[in-house]
């Protein structure tokens, strides 16, 4: 029995190391490749000196890993490696990502902000599925689309899709979804939020961290605010509403989730045998989401001890702190995250999305016009309560 597990350890290492190694690699050129982009616009003059790309390294793994997968082919042999990246990998990137979110900084956010950022997710959420249901398109695809418009786009719909058994296909039209309208608002918003809100920044930050769909989006929008209008504070206040945002992952993942079982009896059967049941309701909670918590709340901790006493947990000073929490979250939200995205790419066939139609495209872009439009009222009444 020893042996034949000592020659099976080895057997699954050997099967899953190509397609690891795989998405090592086009993580890596991912990264690379986000910062040509961003040395190119700054030679076209788009960024000023000492400005970061506003391209993430994530959306370029993904687009590469498309690249290949559908150009020169993917043999077998990454396969298994390739799944193990979006499944186990990607689940330890969003348990590390709770070290970014700090409840603190929510609180920052006060009575009127938060109740500003649940509006703008419940719109994203309800008019995804609503839509859906008109045009009687797939519950896992809307489930997916809902996600990542509401809360954090590509990490929300890979943080949703195990819990909800999605496919392969409804995964990468899902990405494809939200990627397309989270760059075109972090393209576009920037001039939009200066023409609603003009010199008020954080009215102006608030518009931009609800409106746009994934984090890297969000910075790289806020990023171009400050070059075109010079006000550094956008950057700011963007940033600590989308963080606030993305804390609604540990209460909305399970939301959807429950929400798509009791609309899908076929796949309840499948999970609990019983045809009209629905599964427990701790099956709606991922362990993964518990780590993100946990992770998020010894932050906090962490923040709040360094403000009474002066060093962390009683133990870490202020640049040690920071660094810890800073470079975990980095290696996961950077490398892990971008490992399994790039994983995503490569699992992108073309051939798939036959049959799905554009509805879905149509429900993505009316789903994240109704977020900003809602963003933009709400903002323009009640934007003026918020202070950072």
């Amino acid at each position: 029995m020893q042996n034949a597990i000592q020659r099976k350890e080895p057997h699954f290492l050997i099967n899953i190391l190509p397609g690891l190694l795989l998405c090592l690699l086009i993580m890596l050129s991912g990264m690379y490749g986000a910062q040509l982009i961003g040395t190119g616009l700054k030679a076209i003059g788009l960024l000023s000196e000492g400005s970061e790309t506003p391209i993430s390294g994530i959306f370029v793994a993904i687009i590469l890993g498309i690249i290949i997968r559908n150009s020169i082919g993917l043999s077998d042999i990454f396969t298994k490696g390739i799944s193990f990246s979006m499944k186990y990998i990607l689940r330890a990137g969003i348990i590390l990502l709770g070290l970014r979110l700090s409840l603190m900084e929510a609180l920052k956010l006060g009575a009127f902000g938060i109740p500003l950022i649940v509006a703008c997710i419940s719109v994203g959420l309800l008019v995804t599925l609503f839509l859906a249901n008109k045009m009687n398109q797939s519950i896992r695809l809307a489930t997916l689309i809902a996600s990542g418009t509401s809360i954090c786009g590509v990490t929300a719909i890979m943080a949703t899709s195990p819990v909800i058994k999605a496919k392969e296909n409804e995964i990468s039209y899902a990405v494809a979804n939200i990627t397309i309208f989270g760059l075109t608002g972090m393209l576009l918003y920037p001039f939009l939020a200066h023409f609603l809100f003009a010199e008020d920044a954080i009215k102006a930050g608030l518009f931009l961290g609800t409106a746009i769909h994934d984090t890297a989006q969000v910075t790289g929008a806020a990023l171009i605010y400050d070059q075109l209008y010079q006000m550094p504070q956008v950057v700011d206040a963007a940033t600590v509403t989308k963080l606030t945002r993305n804390l609604f992952i540990i209460a909305i993942i399970p939301f959807v989730s429950y929400l798509f079982f009791s609309k899908s009896k076929e796949l309840a059967a499948q999970v609990e045998n019983k045809e009209d049941s629905l599964p427990k309701w701790y099956t709606f909670i991922p362990l993964f989401v518990i780590g993100f918590l946990i992770l998020s709340i010894m932050r906090t901790i962490g923040d709040a001890t360094l403000e009474s006493t002066g060093n962390a947990f009683g133990i870490f000073a202020s640049d040690s702190w920071s660094s810890i929490y800073t470079n975990l979250s980095s290696f996961g939200t950077t490398y892990l995250l971008g490992m399994a995205m790039a994983g995503v790419g490569l699992s992108t066939n073309f051939k798939m999305f036959k049959g799905l139609g554009l509805k879905p495209f149509y429900i993505g872009f009316v789903a994240a016009i109704s977020v900003g439009a809602v963003s933009g009222v709400l903002i323009w009444l009640f934007g003026g309560f918020v202070q950072l």
